[in-house]
């Protein structure tokens, strides 16, 4: 009989618990949608659809990435066929095949978008390691599409990101990013990113349909759907590099 009242007051004791106890700091969430987008090396392939008040331009490419700070992307499509975006650590470089000329961008460059998109190349330059450039706090919670999300708000804690103040949704249930807003430092509104869409590769979520709008144009958005994905494969760490960029 004593047995068993310990067990029953274990229970009770543990149902009694502030649920704030298990729950997940603003870093830990934070971290954890950083990491879903960090692999090893990673391959994938898809397509931009750029909006404006002339149409839909359509660009396919294919990425490669390694770790958090290496990316190359290559358009496939037959106006930007051979042009690639190479990011490093400290650099970002364009190629233009037909001029065969390489340009590294810097300072006001970096604000263009990328093909005439909503996408900036300087949107391109902020690393997966935001809990190094940010502090984050957690919000009030909220749904979206009927998806719980947690709420962070970031604010900047150096010059070299993008933007001073984002906030976003994750998603409670597989972390990705649902929603995101990011604002100058005094909070005006620059650039909205949603998910659309979601999809799995290799048993991974992955946001495979994703409108971004920049919010200093009108009638303009850009749409980027992933149609294939493949994380920790072989990859010649040649790709990376300068010297490789013209082939």
């Amino acid at each position: 009989m004593r047995v068993y009242r310990r067990i029953v007051l274990l229970i009770i004791t543990i149902c009694i618990i502030p649920t704030s106890l298990f729950a997940l700091t603003a870093e830990e969430i934070m971290r954890k949608a950083d990491n879903l987008q960090t692999f090893a090396t990673a391959e994938s392939a898809g397509e931009f659809q750029i909006k404006d008040r002339f149409g839909v331009k359509v660009s396919t490419f294919t990425a490669w990435s390694r770790g958090k700070e290496d990316s190359l992307i290559e358009f496939t499509s037959i106006a930007e066929r051979g042009q690639k975006i190479l990011r490093t650590k400290d650099s970002l470089y364009l190629y233009y095949p037909d001029a065969e000329e390489l340009i590294r961008m810097q300072g006001s460059a970096l604000r263009q978008g990328m093909l005439g998109s909503d996408v900036s190349y300087e949107d391109m330059t902020g690393g997966k390691d935001r809990l190094s450039d940010y502090d984050v706090t957690l919000a009030k919670d909220e749904t979206i599409d009927g998806r719980p999300c947690y709420v962070l708000h970031l604010s900047a804690l150096t010059r070299s990101v993008p933007y001073p103040k984002e906030t976003v949704w994750i998603d409670k249930e597989n972390f990705l990013v649902m929603r995101g807003e990011y604002s100058t430092k005094s909070g005006r509104l620059l650039k909205e990113m949603e998910t659309l869409e979601t999809g799995v590769f290799d048993g991974i979520p992955v946001a495979t349909k994703t409108r971004i709008s920049d919010m200093m144009k009108s009638d303009s958005e850009t749409l980027i759907i992933i149609s294939d994905l493949k994380v920790n494969i072989p990859l010649d760490e040649r790709i990376f590099s300068l010297e490789e960029l013209s082939w």
